[in-house]
């Protein structure tokens, strides 16, 4: 396939903002290419060449790829940067440039998509003395031989804007319309895609034999994509859902997905990345504890005072997601993992059995130690036991507890009544925090003048069409020195235009790329004709009232892990019942 077709079904899409639309452009696509392409329009359609575990990014810094685009079109670097300025993306300064060059070529060829997808795969692997230089060269060569069009998608990838507002579900759903023209197949790639975290090989694998995604089963070094829990706001409720369940301590630390094969080890975070070199303690205590040659584990780890049993918050936690001092930092707050998931053991696929089977996989392989146990949990059928055990967990400083259905299997990906979780709240306050994406910034004014940083504006993640809604302006939790650092951070992220995969009827003084993930407190949920959250035409959406940011930007999570709008409704739905009065007539917010 020539590059130019994805290219021009690339254009298309930037244009619309329709789901629908969306996927039946990548639909197209998917037919015209053969199982090894489908792999590469999948990676290339996420922004990457690879899936995200396997750590590789097609990075490169704006200043190089400027002078990528100069060495490649004969205008000087300075026209290059001075038209940068103008538009703010490179990606349309090259198609311009390349449009009307000064140079030409007698080595210019069309450009398949293997070229490209396989050039861009060397400048990510490019490192040590030179690299820059040869990133520089390829990339320049790409361009040489790139139409317009082309030129403007080959230099936003290294970049990292590709700017599609096309999420994995919409992939997913293209692919299913490519070989059934319905939805159809969606639920078995969607799983497919859920116990590997690779959509390249799910594509190329589902384009090559549709039968082969139903046998995806648990791979190690392959992280699967974590199950998630749904909430209630009672003890009573929990138990009128579930009957006898299981009740899990809630820590608040890393969620993270231990795979070992004999004796080489590797950990996952939540967003599927791999971190394994951050937490060399829990690389020796799985080696040391945990008697599987095979095995695929899920836990969470904090810092942990072993003398006092004090768990120490999750602000010290953070600290150990690092790149260096990370020895130091081991010694003064060493991790304690506490095991609640058993997915993969010798060979054995245990994502279909009964959790509390599952549960019994986690005693008989994990010997005794100082570095790993199992999440500690009780069972039970009463709501007063499991009130009980709630509130123990909060006086000790967790964040509540997660009830898990024993007969239920593994929902990878998926948030599901199998898990329902109950946290702590406040008085004065809605029942959970919420985890918001910034989508933008507002400058500061006043006393925040001099910080350049006045707040955010945070979105929620929809998941029946894959974009984000606003819910809140937040201004209020930051600290002095976290609003420099928010200024910092989100100012190498700042894009001149709205975010494709947003809606939103609010304007920020900046928009930024959806990167971030903060945590949020609200008083409670109310209508809201500004923000664009469970809106629906003409009728009101949803607000967060006096939100506050509790916790900084999550390191473990990224949009895709945001609160999502079911959730607020979900949420809202609570929030009212609570508000019913003895009576049953509802108090009105």
């Amino acid at each position: 396939m020539l590059f130019r077709v994805l290219a021009d079904a690339y254009e298309e899409i930037e244009a619309t903002s329709g789901r629908l639309e969306m996927t039946a452009l990548l639909s197209e696509i998917f037919k015209k290419a053969s199982a090894e392409d489908a792999k590469r329009v999948a990676y290339l359609t996420q922004g990457t060449v690879a899936p995200t575990h396997e750590g590789i990014e097609v990075g490169m810094g704006e200043k190089f790829v400027q002078r990528a685009i100069a060495l490649a079109t004969g205008y000087s670097a300075k026209q290059v940067e001075s038209e940068y300025k103008k538009s703010g993306d490179l990606g349309k300064v090259a198609e311009k440039f390349i449009e009307g060059r000064k140079q030409g070529s007698l080595s210019r060829e069309d450009l398949s998509l293997k070229k490209v997808f396989d050039v861009l795969s060397k400048i990510a692997v490019s490192s040590g003395s030179g690299s820059q230089e040869a990133k520089i060269k390829m990339l320049a060569e790409l361009l040489n031989s790139a139409t317009a069009t082309e030129a403007k998608f080959i230099v936003r990838f290294p970049l990292g804007k590709l700017r599609l507002g096309v999420g994995d579900p919409t992939q997913i759903d293209a692919l299913s319309f490519a070989r059934k023209g319905d939805k159809s197949d969606s639920a078995a790639i969607a799983r497919a895609y859920n116990m590997c975290n690779d959509l390249g090989l799910v594509a190329e694998n589902y384009l090559r034999d549709e039968k082969s995604i139903s046998k995806f089963k648990p791979r190690i070094f392959s992280p699967i994509r974590p199950a998630l829990a749904e909430r209630l706001p009672t003890a009573k409720e929990i138990i009128e859902k579930l009957g006898r369940c299981s009740v899990e301590a809630k820590y608040d630390g890393f969620r993270m997905q231990i795979h070992k094969s004999g004796d080489k080890i590797e950990i996952f975070s939540r967003k599927q990345e791999r971190m394994t070199h951050m937490f060399p303690e829990l690389v020796a205590g799985v080696k040391k504890q945990i008697k599987a040659k095979d095995a695929i584990l899920e836990g969470e780890a904090l810092a942990f005072n072993e003398t006092t049993g004090e768990f120490f918050p999750f602000q010290l936690t953070i600290q150990r997601k690092r790149k260096h001092g990370i020895a130091a930092m081991a010694e003064k707050y060493p991790l304690h993992l506490f095991l609640f998931e058993a997915l993969f053991v010798d060979g054995e696929d245990l994502t279909n059995i009964p959790y509390a089977k599952r549960h019994d996989k986690i005693k008989k392989l994990l010997s005794s130690g100082e570095r790993i146990s199992i999440a500690e949990s009780i069972i039970t059928d009463k709501p007063q036991e499991l009130e009980k055990y709630f509130e123990e967990c909060v006086e000790r400083g967790l964040e509540g507890i997660i009830a898990k259905d024993l007969n239920a299997p593994y929902t990878a990906g998926g948030r599901q009544f199998a898990w329902i979780k109950l946290k702590r709240s406040y008085r004065g306050e809605m029942s959970d925090t919420v985890d918001l994406a910034i989508v933008g910034y507002y400058l500061g004014r006043g006393q925040r003048t001099e910080f350049g940083f006045g707040g955010v504006l945070g979105a929620v993640l929809d998941e029946d069409d894959g974009r984000l809604k606003t819910i809140a302006k937040v201004g209020s939790g930051f600290s002095e020195e976290e609003m420099a650092e928010f200024k910092k951070r989100l100012d190498k992220i700042k894009v001149k235009e709205k975010p494709k995969q947003l809606d939103s009827l609010l304007k920020p003084d900046v928009w930024v790329q959806p990167k971030f993930v903060i945590a949020v407190a609200a008083d409670e949920i109310t209508r809201s004709p500004m923000h664009t959250c469970g809106k629906k035409g003409e009728g009101a959406g949803y607000a967060l009232r006096f939100p506050r940011m509790v916790q900084g930007i999550r390191e473990d999570k990224g949009p895709d892990d945001a609160t999502t709008v079911n959730e607020i409704l979900e949420i809202y739905g609570q929030q009212k019942k609570v508000e019913m009065g003895e009576s049953g007539e509802a108090q009105e917010v």
